[in-house]
């Protein structure tokens, strides 16, 4: 395979800049075809887009039917960036006429959708990859090479949360709803990706319980609407997760936040050593420190998401070269025929959680065991 045709289902800011960053950052990437049932994402010049798509991409065929896109496009990949939560219909259709996925996060948003997609996967030749830009960040990377090492041990506790501040008559805030209102809408632990998948990198099990617990809505404004429950959203989101080993895991998720006090921050605990990624927005940091080592004092590097191997890439773009890295690690993997470099196993390991975690705060916080796809005991029935 020398050139991929690559499409794009979904234009909103999202979709538009990681197709652009597909065709603009690799010489192989043919930008064949892009769909959205909203004609004027594709015509009109839209939020940080430098010109409309349709000038940037002329030969680039434009669909209003997705089905039509992957029946005349001749397509090796799509990039699904759909609403969060309308993913796996997308994703599964793709995977039925063997073309290949990268999927934005989460995967699924319900465990009925998890059965089908896993199923659809296991069918098909095609490959799926997740989308979780946040494995692609420096934090994830040194994380990681640390835990090889041996200078963390073993982890048994680990925080994470992803505090996405929020002012409702902002520039941001309007265009990051201009295609729907799924972010208004979607419960705040349901998003929990971000801050799971970084951790659940480096151990080797699921998360198997979860209690949670919501803080209930203190907004007046009603900026925030009401769920699709029909209960307002909860300003904060607070669950606690346990493997079946006894690691711990804790995650704090917001619905609305009155400070801008960053986005991602998480802490590992190990039996040999520590990390943490602290984001204030001023200077985010990354410490560290190990008993393994010589100087067992806590050393301190500058926390940016780039990843350390793409720094001197002017190619890489995209909050802040996570997703360039993202595209690269999944291109090249296509390209050799290697296994998908986030599996829709572990997609769905970052994905499922949530979905248990919502139900446990509708019951008051009752701690409920999960199950997956692959488990023998696997069922769509929370107990």
């Amino acid at each position: 395979m020398d050139k991929i045709r690559v499409g794009v289902v979904g234009l909103g800011h999202r979709g538009r800049i990681m197709f652009k960053l597909a065709a603009d950052g690799f010489d192989f990437v043919v930008p064949a075809a892009a769909c959205d049932i909203l004609p004027h994402n594709w015509y009109e010049k839209q939020w940080l887009m430098p010109d409309a798509l349709s000038n940037i991409f002329p030969d680039t065929e434009f669909y209003e039917s997705y089905d039509e896109m992957l029946e005349k496009a001749n397509l090796d990949v799509v990039i699904v960036e759909t609403g969060a939560d309308i993913h796996a219909e997308f994703c599964a259709k793709a995977l039925e006429k063997n073309i290949n996925v990268l999927s934005d996060i989460p995967n699924v948003a319900s465990l009925e959708e998890a059965e089908m997609l896993w199923k659809a996967a296991q069918k098909s030749s095609a490959m799926i990859s997740t989308g979780a830009n946040p494995n692609y960040q420096r934090f994830a990377f040194m994380l990681k090479d640390f835990c090889d090492r041996g200078l963390l041990g073993k982890p048994y506790c680990m925080e994470a949360e992803y505090i996405h501040w929020s002012l409702p008559n902002s520039e941001e805030h309007v265009h990051l709803n201009e295609n729907g209102d799924w972010r208004k809408l979607l419960i705040p632990i349901r998003y929990c990706t971000h801050s799971l998948g970084p951790l659940l990198a480096v151990i080797d099990e699921e998360l198997r319980y979860v209690s949670c617990f919501g803080t209930g809505s203190h907004g007046e404004d009603g900026a925030f609407g009401e769920s699709a429950n029909s209960f307002k959203k909860d300003d904060m989101m607070c669950a606690q997760y346990r493997t079946e080993s006894g690691v711990v895991i804790r995650l704090q998720r917001n619905g609305r936040c009155r400070a801008k006090i960053g986005h991602h921050n998480y802490r590992v605990f190990g039996t040999e050593g520590y990390m943490e990624r602290i984001d204030r927005f001023d200077k985010p940091v990354i410490r560290y420190n190990s008993f393994k080592l010589e100087d067992t004092s806590f050393q301190e590097v500058e926390g940016r998401f780039m990843p350390e191997a793409y720094e001197d890439n002017p190619k890489a773009q995209g909050h802040d070269g996570m997703d360039y890295a993202m595209l690269d690690y999944f291109f090249k993997a296509l390209l050799n025929g290697e296994e998908p470099p986030i599996s829709l196993r572990a997609g769905l390991a970052m994905t499922l959680p949530g979905l248990y975690a919502e139900e446990s705060a509708k019951r008051g916080g009752k701690v409920l065991r999960m199950v997956y796809p692959w488990d023998e005991d696997w069922t769509t029935e929370i107990e």
